[in-house]
């Protein structure tokens, strides 16, 4: 199993300068780094952190992050995605992430659903033979993202497979499943091939791996043992010094390094 450091919150305790947390996570000993968004950053200083260390940027935003169920944001954000995917190419990223965007009043579920798989189609349309692919993330709405449209990671994937185009899959937040109340076993089942890329946190709290009731590491194993090898993204809120946290954090996912 590889770990890919989300440089957004891990080792923001040591520095401000993204670039300079590219280089912690490589003297940690991670394999790879991810971060939100590319167009608040110093992308000069990304590349040559990147090039300098040997780390793989395994993903980000695809921007702008707007409401996909929205048919009159379709023609932003599919401008943006073409923008997102060059930058993508420029510093080796194989996986943007979309939202779905909150749940519109006014519209019905069938109308934003409708939305959601047309504006996935076109995307794919972008990204066809450009090697990159576009996760839809479904976010849990009882914590962190009240109001958001796809909470259901089976939802999600009936919508990657109504699409039915190999450019779209779905990342999946294991953290955020788990406050959903779902079974990774249940929502995956036959169907880990569209898992683009993964999130782990623990809950409560959305902190270190360890730090929680979420058994991970039993998690990820299943996930890993039914086809899925991509990277465990790291995407949690320190408790305290993330250097000092990962040999627990290692433990807890059952990998080693």
């Amino acid at each position: 199993m590889k770990l890919s450091a989300c440089i957004e919150w891990l080792f923001s305790d040591v520095s401000d300068d993204f670039a300079e947390r590219i280089r912690l996570a490589k003297e940690a000993g991670l394999d790879a780094v991810e971060f939100w968004f590319w167009s608040n950053k110093d992308l000069d200083a990304i590349e040559a952190a990147l090039k300098e260390t040997g780390l793989s940027l395994s993903g980000f935003v695809a921007e702008p992050m707007i409401a996909l169920t929205d048919p009159d944001n379709h023609a932003a954000f599919l401008a943006g995605l073409a923008t997102s995917m060059r930058v993508a190419q420029r510093l080796g990223a194989k996986v943007l992430i979309a939202q779905a965007g909150d749940d519109l009043p006014g519209k019905t579920r069938e109308e934003q659903h409708d939305a959601l798989v047309a504006c996935l189609r076109a995307a794919a349309d972008v990204l066809d033979g450009s090697g990159i692919s576009l996760g839809v993330e479904p976010l849990n709405t009882f914590i962190d993202h009240k109001g958001y449209y796809l909470s259901s990671t089976r939802e999600a994937l009936n919508i990657v497979d109504e699409v039915g185009r190999p450019e779209i899959g779905i990342v999946y937040d294991l953290y955020h499943s788990y406050v959903m109340g779902e079974k990774i076993e249940d929502v995956l089942a036959d169907r880990v091939s569209r898992v683009l890329h993964a999130h782990v946190a623990d809950h409560p709290g959305r902190n270190d791996p360890g730090q929680g009731e979420i058994d991970l590491g039993k998690r990820l194993a299943w996930l890993y043992g039914n086809g899925y090898s991509g990277l465990a993204g790291l995407e949690y809120k320190p408790a305290g010094s993330t250097r000092q946290a990962l040999a627990k954090v290692r433990a807890t996912l059952n990998t080693s390094g």
